[in-house]
């Protein structure tokens, strides 16, 4: 099992060079950038920017543009820097980093990456890891309660599903099922938030923050309580996709394993319905189940809430990174990406790992990566 760690933990170099190459490619075609923001501000273009830029180089915080000095190459390929002096313009590139050629950019990044350094946020001056670790909680929380929810409605309902299988009760929850898979949580989120947050109907629960402004002068009791009530929405509405899911992934794995040989023996042996289930069955069945559940954590905390945690202005990582690409703010886009992608494929291997704990039979030494 040593040799398929070393081999999974090597494959991670490439795969995240891979990830990081083709992420900076794009962003090298994209249009706008840090440089254009700035300009944007500068010269009223754009209001909701940003405009501090921090590091070396000085505090460009609207007011008027720096006088014109003439036009070069430098200043004409960005929009809306005509008028500006060029050398405020090369000022601003090297600021950002953007007068090395794209190769060598990307180079320095990844040596710095490689050493978790990720740098300093253009527009919010602040570390990049402390940007992450102060928004992590909110995160965490939402991946934490989404995933465990889901675990504890999935299987028990699968594994009643698949022991009634063909019963009406199968049937009208599939129809609940399909719904729910069916409706995007964004969508279904809106449609909470109109019917139970004071949209058009009623107003029973919070919209936004996952604490009231009066959280510091609560007991610790209506601390849980407070927290509890703003989490309902933003739960609700993340658990509806991942539980259709899990609850079919149950009851077809706990089907499978019912139809095999070994359980029509236990029961010709005179074993009990109850025991031929929990005592033979559960353990195969619950396998797939249990060993996904490092990554149906992962994916929870860091895709499923970011639309999720936009709606309701929860200041996450998600809405973190939703800001980030609007304010082409590279070094948190960057960063959180290689994070998210190394943290993935830590889990990956995991996950893998987690069946070998579930079912020691299994054997990583003669499985190819």
């Amino acid at each position: 099992m040593l040799a398929y760690i070393l081999r999974r933990i090597a494959l991670m170099v490439p795969t995240i060079l891979g990830i990081m190459l083709v992420s900076f490619v794009v962003v090298q075609f994209a249009p706008g950038g840090p440089v254009e923001r700035v300009i944007a501000q500068l010269t009223g273009d754009d209001v909701s920017a940003t405009a501090r830029v921090s590091g070396g180089g000085g505090d460009f915080s609207g007011g008027a543009a720096p006088p014109g000095g003439g036009m070069d190459a430098s200043a004409s390929k960005y929009r809306g820097a005509q008028g500006l002096d060029p050398k405020f313009i090369k000022e601003l590139e090297k600021q950002f980093g953007f007068d090395k050629p794209a190769h060598e950019r990307f180079l320095l990044m990844i040596w710095n990456y490689a050493q978790f350094d990720f740098g300093r946020s253009y527009f919010r001056d602040i570390r990049v890891l402390d940007l992450i670790a102060e928004k992590l909680p909110v995160s965490i929380s939402l991946g934490l309660w989404m995933t465990l929810l889901t675990y504890l409605i999935s299987i028990p309902l699968g594994i009643s599903k698949a022991m009634r299988d063909g019963s009406r009760f199968d049937v009208w929850t599939s129809g609940v099922i399909i719904v729910g898979y069916a409706i995007p949580s964004f969508l279904f989120a809106i449609l909470l938030i109109i019917l139970f947050a004071g949209g058009s109907f009623l107003d029973w629960f919070p919209l936004r923050g996952l604490t009231s402004d009066n959280w510091a002068d609560l007991s610790w009791p209506e601390r849980i309580l407070d927290y509890g009530w703003h989490l309902v929405l933003p739960l609700t509405s993340m658990v509806l996709g991942a539980f259709a899911t899990m609850t079919l992934l149950t009851k077809n794995s706990f089907l499978e394993e019912i139809r095999k040989q070994y359980v029509t023996t236990a029961r010709m042996k005179g074993l009990g319905e109850r025991k031929v289930l929990y005592g033979h069955v559960f353990r195969n069945a619950m396998l797939i189940v249990i060993a996904g559940f490092p990554s149906a954590f992962i994916s929870a905390f860091f895709t499923g809430s970011l639309l999720i945690e936009t709606i309701f202005s929860l200041d996450g990582l998600g809405l973190l990174g939703f800001e980030s690409v609007l304010n082409r703010d590279y070094p948190v886009v960057f960063g959180t990406l290689y994070i998210f992608s190394l943290a993935g494929l830590i889990i990956g291997l995991v996950s893998d790992l987690t069946y070998m704990v579930v079912d020691p039979r299994i054997d990583f030494e003669t499985r190819e990566v």
